[in-house]
């Protein structure tokens, strides 16, 4: 851990004024099916990092790292050819306000259309909850929005701030030290001070490194928190196994639990067969390839596949 952190830092240090980061994607939603985006395969130079690249194309940490099983995540090389996972399955919820999708660690926003308008999502890497400081799970709504907050650090994260020589004061001003960054939208959430908020460490975004708010790119919440109003919703989901369709072929989308998480059941052929039974029920035409099923499932690389036979299994977009 403590390497990893100091891995973090240096990183940090050398590609921030390397990365050029884009704003979030925004896309329409289809009016069948549940599969956006394309998958994007960038050739690495020698400075890159998978934390710049991520920031770069609006991807986090755990999502590039799953993609590209194998590479060197601190030096991936120059001239190495790079999956960014940029495809999505919605997730299984109502497609309004906000759903917090922890296992895949991103934020998908549905903003209301306005009449005649093409609905939309628009969807965000995030940190989320450490194992021991998980984040709870439900459907809840923003209570609060503040620029430039105050941190006022929970007795708990005082306490391990504490034994580990590291004493925190009672409230953090804003500023350079702030972990909120610039802007924080309180969620109400009953027992704790759960925020989605920006960052003054932005590296960490897209790893399960949190005390349960939900971090966010400093340029991602600075756009978030002008589009989003108090009270809109929050569903926080988990869901590692997701399943979407393109015309009458079938993508299974799959990822690794988080830390902590209870899946006595998830890691089964029991489990493939009862998500993709149910995906096909009202499709009887349709024929599984179970073998591409199997190998979907326990790559959990977070990149949709097909799991039809007679379906590409992949649809690659080259970027410079």
């Amino acid at each position: 851990m403590l390497l990893r952190n100091f891995l973090l830092s240096i990183s940090a240090l050398v590609s921030w004024q390397l990365v050029s980061p884009v704003l979030a994607a925004t896309y329409p939603i289809p009016a069948t099916g549940s599969v956006l985006g394309q998958i994007q395969v960038v050739t690495a130079k020698y400075e890159d990092t998978f934390l710049s690249l991520g920031r770069r194309y609006g991807v986090g940490y755990e999502e590039i790292v799953a993609a590209n099983p194998g590479a060197d995540p601190w030096l991936p090389g120059e001239g190495t050819q790079i999956v960014i996972p940029s495809r999505y399955i919605l997730p299984d919820a109502p497609r309004e306000g906000i759903v917090v999708s922890l296992a895949e660690h991103r934020l998908y926003y549905f903003p209301a259309p306005r009449a005649n308008e093409v609905p939309v999502v628009i969807t965000y890497p995030i940190s989320v909850g450490k194992m021991d400081w998980k984040t709870p799970l439900g459907l809840t709504r923003i209570t609060d929005k503040r620029t430039r907050p105050i941190w006022y650090p929970p007795e708990s994260v005082r306490k391990e701030h504490a034994a580990d020589g590291r004493p925190l004061p009672k409230a953090v001003p804003p500023g350079p030290d702030n972990p909120l960054g610039n802007y924080a939208m309180r969620l109400g959430i009953p027992g704790g001070a759960y925020l989605i908020h920006g960052t003054n460490r932005p590296e960490g975004v897209g790893m399960q490194v949190t005390h349960g708010c939900i971090r966010m790119y400093p340029e991602d919440i600075e756009q978030f928190f002008k589009m989003v109003n108090v009270n809109t919703s929050v569903r926080i989901i988990h869901q590692p196994y997701k399943m979407g369709w393109i015309g009458d072929e079938l993508y299974m989308e799959v990822h690794a639990p988080l830390e902590g998480s209870s899946e006595q059941d998830a890691r089964s052929l029991t489990q493939i067969t009862r998500l993709l039974v149910t995906a096909t029920q009202d499709r009887p035409g349709g024929v599984i390839d179970w073998a591409k099923a199997e190998e979907t499932f326990s790559r959990a690389t977070g990149i949709p596949e097909a799991v039809m036979l007679g379906t590409p299994t992949s649809q690659l977009v080259d970027t410079p």
